[in-house]
Formats: C-alpha cells, structure tokens, sequence
C-alpha cells in the first residue's frame, strides 16, 4: 500500500501539470507514492496529457463542481493513510516528501501542516494564516500590513519571515499545499462543497481544530506557486468575495457576522480608491471591487453559482458515501459516519488511526 496519496485538481492546467507532477516524484524521498489528478471539466487538453506522458496516475475525469468537490472525490478514490492536497500550478523545489512524512507521524496530534512557499521571483509567500474575524477584517481593509509597528500582527497573514523558517503553529494554511492525515480529513467530513473556490482551507483547519487536531507549518520542504498565473480576475476577485462571505454566514454569530461583512464592503470600497500608476490598472481595481461589493450585497449572483448547481444535480454517488460525508457539511464540525473508522481526535493512537483510514478506502 502507498504511504501517502497526492491529489492534484486541474481545471484548464497543462501548462503547468508536467512540471508538478515530475517534481513530485523527483522528491519522494523513498516514500511509496498514489498520484491521482481529479480533472474538472477542462479543455485545454490536460486529461490528454497526463493519459500520454503519467499512464501510472490515476486521471478521475468530471464536470467542474468545484475545488472542494473535486478534492472530496480525490481522498475517497485512495487509501494511502496520508493525503497531499497539492496545486497543480505549483513545484516542489526542495525537501524530500519521506522527510515530511516522517515529520508528520512523530506528531500524532497534528492532522494537518503546510509547508515554506516562493513565488515565481523566489519571494516569500505568506501562508501561514490566523483564522478570519471582523477585526481582522477591519484592520485588513484600513491598510494595517503597511503599519510600521504592529501592523503585522493584526491581520489575517502572518509576515513575519522568521515564522516560515521554523516549525510554527498556525490557526490554518494556503490550500496549494496541505499535506494531512487521511483519517482526519475523514472525521472532520472532508472540505465542505458548498465552497465552490476559495475559503475550503479556513473552513476545514477550523473543523479539524474543534475535534482537537493541531495545524502546522513545516519549513522542511518549500514549493514554488505560480499564484495569481491569470492575473487580476474580476470574476475571481467576486468569488473570493463571496467565498468569504460565506465562511462568515457558516461560523461566525450574526454580530460579528455583520461587522466582519462590512469590514469585507469597506475593504473593497477603499481598494477601488487607492492611487495606483496606470489608468487600465486604477480601472481594473475598480472593476473588481464593484463587483465583489455587488455580490457581498446581493446585487449580482455568485460568479460560479449556475455552474455549481447544474452539476450538483448530476454528480454521480461516490465512492466514499458510505464512510465519510464530504458533501453539505453541517453548520458546525458534522457528526460523521465514518465516526466508526476514523479517529474523532488525536487523543486516539495514531498509528491505529492511520491504518483505519487506509481500511476506509478499500
């Protein structure tokens, strides 16, 4: 059996899927490897690729119901005791994934770490993240990052190089790379697929958090993330948005639901007023922040909303229906019904959890 399963979910990422995944085996440190590709709707000829040059991954093709969907699907199909929730945008450029296995199982109450990132020009991603709140909202809208003194410290990212280079709890972590325990994802429901894109990472970490799983960052093996590949997306920048707000509808009481909403309106108002070199750029910010402030007021649909509904009423049963839900998670961390195979909390052996978890997916 593999030790660990990497999922990757492509939507239109040729371009990028023959760098991702020969990285992936150039570093796997020894460690026994189950590649699958969860391919959602593309054509660009992705599906295409990975037939002629990876015939040994396992291509699961679909309608795009979104990143957390296609994810559920990706942990349901394997049975490696661990999962890596991968990019395909993304290489991985240092480290060894047996080195980080290991890391990961001399932890036993850690469910979930993340690991040190570098854009394409070799700086610092930050990602490492504190859980989202109206205050951190609020000092995010008014420019807090910028501050001289403390201003680091009060908003959602955590900045602060230092905390990359060493081993760091975190409240979550950038979805482009989370490497888990595949018995933990199982007991928290899996991502919740009412989040089409964005907001799936928050959402998951918090649950993973409340059954009593730490999150981490790993500075053992760092990645480049080809991020924001498609540049300034006035559809995506609504779908962050709106992502958002949904995380607030989800887990935040209606005070601090309403505050944390207004601190996403007026971040997005003073966007469209910042003083920027160039008009096609001062025009295009504009454009994205009357968007999302359109769709956080109710004025336009959701960006990806018809597209998520019309495939949510033909997705075939999965595989995993029966030992874990991963589908409309409930308001709070659901009670699972695969509570029998998968541990509730690391309090639980880990060892035994891990092989649980290899028994759910055969």
């Amino acid at each position: 059996m593999a030790d660990l399963a990497v999922l990757v979910v492509s939507h239109n990422a040729a371009q990028w899927l023959e760098r991702c995944l020969r990285s992936v085996y150039e570093h796997a440190g020894g460690a026994r490897l189950e590649l699958v590709v969860v391919d959602s709707g593309s054509t660009d000829g992705s599906a295409e690729l990975i037939e002629r040059e990876f015939p040994e991954v396992l291509l699961l093709r679909g309608a795009n119901r979104g990143f957390a969907a296609a994810n559920n699907v990706g942990v349901c199909a394997v049975t490696a005791p661990f999962v890596l929730f991968l990019n395909p945008d993304t290489e991985i450029i240092e480290g060894e994934l047996g080195e980080l296995l290991a890391l990961l199982r001399s932890r036993p109450c850690v469910g979930l770490v993340g690991c040190r990132q570098v854009g394409a020009d070799g700086g610092l991603l930050p990602t490492i993240r504190r859980f989202p709140t109206a205050a951190r909202y609020l000092c995010g809208a008014i420019g807090s990052e910028r501050w001289p003194i403390l201003g680091a410290r009060l908003g959602e990212r955590v900045l602060a190089a230092a905390a990359y280079e060493r081993e760091t709890r975190c409240d979550w972590t950038v979805g482009s790379f989370m490497l888990a325990r595949r018995a933990a994802i199982l007991a928290a429901g899996g991502m919740d697929e009412r989040y089409f894109l964005y907001c799936e990472e928050p959402d998951l970490c918090l649950r993973l958090r409340r059954l009593g799983w730490e999150v981490r960052h790993l500075p053992a093996m760092t990645i480049v993330h080809h991020a924001g590949k498609a540049g300034r997306n006035e559809l995506l920048v609504a779908q962050d948005a709106y992502a958002r707000a949904q995380y607030l509808l989800k887990n935040m009481g209606p005070v601090q639901r309403r505050l944390a909403l207004l601190a996403l309106v007026l971040n997005h108002l003073l966007r469209a007023g910042w003083v920027c070199r160039g008009q096609d750029l001062r025009r295009s910010r504009r454009a994205c922040a009357r968007r999302a402030i359109s769709t956080l007021l109710g004025g336009v649909p959701p960006p990806f909303e018809a597209a998520a509904s019309r495939c949510a009423e033909s997705a075939p049963a999965s595989r995993c229906a029966e030992s874990a839900p991963v589908s409309r998670c409930a308001e709070s961390a659901p009670a699972s019904r695969c509570a029998e195979s998968a541990p509730a909390s690391p309090g639980a052996d880990a060892r035994a959890a891990d092989a649980r978890a290899a028994e759910v997916g055969t």
